[in-house]
């Protein structure tokens, strides 16, 4: 029998605060980024485009970030199933700060031409490495280190610091947007991007101050860590790979449609602002950092399949309706379309990822194999997004193909979870290189 991880020295709730603290800053990084693409990117940065081209040329530069997160996942899955999932939650986070303060002061389109559109690129190519190592190292630190029967509910907080990321990102820039319209185009829209840099300062802070996680810990005091986990873990776990990618779809999807696309789509409707798109987005998103762990203790204790199955149910049902409800120009319909979308469907498709995928692989293998599935699933289901739905949108010259394009999401979530095992009760300290577990009984 494998000897007793050792007990950590840091509270599982400092534990989980540092992977929702550090989350929390990467993904508002990454979200004033997304929301400048919709607001003002396609004028300062591509200004010699038509207005159409100009929206899909900003959306396509977004995207970037979603290409550069697989090669994210496994340079930090690489370390962080060697080295320690601590060292990479560090530089994961000083690496996005770094790639967003270069937004902050980059020069415009009308200063410097072409190279502009290009820096903007480079920048949000760091984003994107380092959004690739955040997530699987901050979830993991969260559910290796959370006692038996709350890895969900551990796990979610990480999960949380998304939508608390959003509210910061979105809060923001509609209070830069009350400046001027000369000031916003100048300097305004920087602000959101300096003020990061106090944020990740924050978050190094706290993250230096917590312990490894115990199950690795455990696996690197042994000299078991595989010399190559990425190659490894695609040769024998290349199924659940498959399951975590395709696990994505249902959550991503109508996420990026109406945090990313509907800013540009609903404010277009008469008598509609992109302010008011905005606040609504920021209401759902602070309703939703309370339904995520609500939700995980759900999958605590019924399961992680049942509950990602019911949220793919309501993904395909709410397709139509959202957009139907965005359509009425209605500041309270739009609102109910946001809280409907995002605090009820995605939350129930999302909050359970956090355990649903590391508990999918084994621990000396599983920041690599969760990495490599979460974000090769994040560039296929959630970076195209925006560009896809554009195009989609100018081609149908209607709302309809969008709302089949969440249908699509839900459905294709529905059929991975529904071929994959049920986890919520394994020991994942003890979990065989197929994935499954050698003993489920849960200490007391």
């Amino acid at each position: 029998m494998a000897t007793q991880a050792p007990a950590p020295s840091v509270s599982i709730g400092k534990i989980a605060f540092a992977s929702f603290i550090g989350t929390v800053i990467e993904f508002f990084d990454f979200f004033i980024f997304g929301t400048a693409s919709a607001l003002i990117f396609n004028k300062i940065f591509f200004p010699a485009l038509d207005p159409l081209a100009g929206t899909l040329a900003s959306f396509a530069t977004f995207g970037v970030a979603f290409a550069a997160r697989p090669l994210g996942g496994v340079l930090f899955g690489h370390w962080g199933d060697r080295l320690g999932r601590k060292k990479m939650l560090v530089l994961s986070l000083v690496l996005m700060g770094v790639g967003t303060a270069m937004v902050g002061v980059l020069p415009t389109y009308g200063q410097i031409g072409i190279g502009a559109p290009l820096l903007l690129v480079l920048s949000r190519l760091l984003q994107g490495v380092a959004i690739g190592g955040e997530w699987s190292g901050a979830v993991l630190m969260a559910v290796e280190h959370a006692p038996p029967g709350k890895r969900a509910f551990y796990g979610s907080w990480p999960q949380c610091g998304v939508p608390a990321g959003l509210v910061l990102a979105t809060a923001l820039f509609y209070l830069v947007e009350q400046l001027p319209a000369d000031a916003m185009r100048t300097w305004g829209w920087r602000l959101p991007f300096l003020v990061s840099v106090v944020l990740v300062a924050l978050g190094l802070y706290i993250r230096l101050r917590i312990s490894e996680s115990p199950a690795f810990a455990s696996v690197q005091d042994k000299g078991e860590q595989a010399k190559f986990p990425a190659g490894e873990v695609i040769r024998k776990s290349w199924k659940a790979i498959l399951i975590a990618i395709f696990s994505m779809a249902a959550a991503n999807i109508p996420f990026y449609l109406a945090t990313v696309f509907a800013l540009s789509y609903g404010s277009q409707q008469p008598g509609v602002t992109r302010g008011t798109v905005l606040l609504a987005v920021c209401v759902a998103s602070l309703i939703q950092i309370f339904t995520i762990p609500a939700a995980a203790m759900l999958a605590d204790k019924y399961g992680r399949r049942p509950v990602l199955l019911v949220g793919c149910v309501l993904t395909v049902l709410e397709g139509f309706p959202f957009f139907w409800l965005i359509d009425t120009g209605s500041t309270i319909a739009i609102l109910l379309a946001m809280v409907i979308a995002l605090p009820i469907a995605h939350t129930l498709t999302y909050s359970v990822l956090a355990s649903f995928v590391p508990e999918l692989f084994e621990t000396r293998l599983r920041y690599s194999g969760s990495a490599i599935g979460y974000q090769v699933g994040g560039m296929i289901m959630s970076g195209p997004v925006p560009f896809v739905a554009a195009a989609l949108y100018s081609w149908a010259g209607g709302a309809w193909s969008l709302s089949l394009y969440i249908v699509l999401g839900g459905v294709l979530t529905f059929v991975a979870v529904y071929l994959a095992r049920e986890s919520y009760r394994d020991d994942i300290a003890g979990l065989d290189d197929a994935g499954i577990a050698r003993d489920t009984t849960h200490a007391t």
